[in-house]
């Protein structure tokens, strides 16, 4: 969980930047922040799950666990592409999708810390 939270405060510092904001990084590491904590949330379970970058895939193991979650499917499938597509060229965000992709990464955190017993 101390690499998510990296990636969390990664995105957000990116979001926030005035002078040059990468929102492509910003992006990436809001995807980064929850595979990881959805995959922390899945072990602490002791629910096996695959190594994919596929938040969706991941999500179904979790929607077994707490159906609350499938609301954050639509989210989750937006958010998966920055695994991977936003690292090469042809494929940019802008300011409007990296807050989204916080905002989804920072829901998926809450959710998983609350599950964890976690603070904030």
């Amino acid at each position: 969980m101390s690499k998510a939270e990296g990636d969390f405060v990664t995105a957000s510092r990116e979001l926030r930047a005035r002078k040059s904001p990468n929102y492509d990084a910003a992006c990436f590491h809001a995807q980064q922040c929850a595979e990881k904590y959805i995959k922390a949330l899945l072990h602490a379970s002791a629910v096996p799950f695959p190594k994919t970058h596929d938040l969706e895939a991941l999500l179904g193991q979790v929607v077994a666990m707490d159906p609350s979650w499938e609301m954050l499917r639509p989210d989750l499938e937006a958010l998966t592409t920055h695994a991977v597509a936003v690292r090469y060229p042809g494929w940019s965000t802008n300011r409007a999708v990296a807050r989204g992709a916080l905002a989804t990464a920072r829901e998926v955190r809450r959710r998983a810390r609350l599950h964890l017993r976690l603070r904030g």
